[in-house]
């Protein structure tokens, strides 16, 4: 009797434990949508906007910062934009993720990009691109089971996700890779020569 006893309490403390393991892991788990068109982010300005915002063009997120070697890119990514704004949209996340190399508020940042840059694509609020408190956005790009394949959070500052126009991801950049480099435009380019009429 005593023996079945103590295997009783055994398996109900057994049971127990896992309980708490499942609930403290379900509290850990961010509840993050698997479609990007359900996330949505604070503008610069202090707006919330809905990557639904998006559908129907492709989209390149660019991590940014205001003192970093890569900073000369914020020039690329606003030709970019201009050249392609019919089927592209740039998107800025400020971050200060990587030896602090973006220290300003938004306000500054924003006064930043206009003055030095003239910047006209969408920026928004500095964020966390990675660790413990990486905005869902970036969780969701860096994470393969929301995404469908990549698995890399941002190396650096100036890390580029590329997705089309339906709000899949194609393509992870790293910081090295210009925004007009042919890797990035060659998506554009396709789009535009199918769009050309055939003349026969």
């Amino acid at each position: 009797m005593t023996q079945h006893l103590n295997k009783l309490i055994i398996l109900l403390i057994g049971i127990g434990i896992f309980t708490v393991f499942n609930l403290n892991s379900a509290e850990k788990t961010p509840d993050i949508p698997k479609s990007f068109y359900a996330l949505s982010a604070e503008n610069i300005n202090g707006e919330i906007i809905s990557m639904e915002t998006y559908k129907g063009k492709k989209v390149l997120v660019v991590n940014v910062a205001s003192r970093c070697g890569y900073t000369p890119q914020y020039e690329g990514l606003q030709t970019l934009y201009e050249t392609y704004h019919d089927s592209l949209v740039v998107l800025g996340f400020p971050s200060n993720d990587f030896l602090w190399q973006e220290p300003g508020n938004n306000t500054e940042i924003k006064t930043f990009c206009q003055r030095t840059y003239g910047v006209t694509f969408p920026m928004f609020g500095k964020i966390h691109v990675k660790g413990r408190k990486q905005h869902p956005l970036y969780t969701w790009l860096s994470d393969s089971t929301m995404n469908g394949w990549n698995h890399n959070n941002p190396s650096w500052n100036f890390n580029k996700y590329l997705l089309d126009e339906n709000g899949k991801l194609l393509e992870w950049f790293g910081a090295d890779i210009e925004p007009l480099d042919t890797l990035i435009t060659r998506h554009l380019l396709l789009e535009t020569i199918n769009l050309i009429p055939d003349k026969n």
